[in-house]
């Protein structure tokens, strides 16, 4: 049996790629900041779900996740995190403080995670980090949300250092493109389901090519 471990899965895509995987007959340890919530609590009666407590930024409790962890090898590693903060700033009025919040949560605290990980994940394994299409400096034509894109380049940059120090393992930045979430609001133009079903068929495909890729959840591949 396969099995993947999804940092970050309170709600939205989070809870909903523990829900895909659950379908597709994979083990999947679930990590939650706090107390997991009811729609996670119930995806248990599965027999195949195991939840643990992870904050993020907190690398005390990454040390002890990965000590948690001794003796469970992982086919996929994937770090869902996010938070959006001075959505229509430019970037001279963010503060000192919400731009390291934001960089620390979106970009430093997810490679925390992988590097701390990483010996868990299978040699043909797959670690993924949750990005954004506003992550691309390439597509970039039309600003806006600037320290949010900063945070997810920053993590696309990270994640490319990472992969290049360790080549043979397949490291993706996946773009779950826009969907209704808390964060992506009411207008986006994806449901959950969709993004987690096209994610999960995206990773299945890029199993064991190595490397970093940068793709969205439909597969295409996206210009760093």
């Amino acid at each position: 049996m396969s099995t993947i471990l999804i940092a970050g899965t309170s709600r939205g895509i989070g809870l909903g790629l523990v829900s895909e995987y659950l379908e597709r007959g994979w083990q999947v340890i679930a990590t939650v900041r706090s107390e997991p919530p009811p729609d996670l609590r119930a995806l248990e009666r599965t027999g195949r779900l195991k939840i643990e407590r992870l904050e993020m930024t907190d690398r005390g409790q990454i040390a002890s996740l990965a000590q948690r962890l001794a003796g469970t090898q992982l086919d996929i590693l994937f770090v869902n995190a996010g938070i959006l903060l001075a959505r229509n700033d430019p970037i001279a009025q963010v503060s000192d403080e919400d731009f390291a919040r934001i960089l620390v949560t979106n970009a430093l605290s997810p490679l925390r995670v992988v590097e701390a990980l990483a010996p868990h994940v299978a040699p043909a394994g797959t670690i993924v980090v949750m990005t954004s299409g506003l992550g691309s400096v390439a597509l970039n034509t039309s600003g806006g949300t600037e320290a949010y894109r900063a945070s997810k380049a920053a993590l696309n940059t990270l994640a490319r250092s990472y992969a290049a120090r360790d080549p043979k393992r397949t490291v993706v930045a996946m773009g779950p493109g826009w969907v209704k979430t808390d964060m992506g609001g009411p207008g986006a133009v994806l449901d959950v389901a969709t993004s987690v079903r096209g994610i999960a068929d995206t990773l299945a495909k890029a199993a064991g090519k190595g490397g970093s890729h940068f793709l969205k959840y439909n597969g295409e591949t996206v210009p760093w």
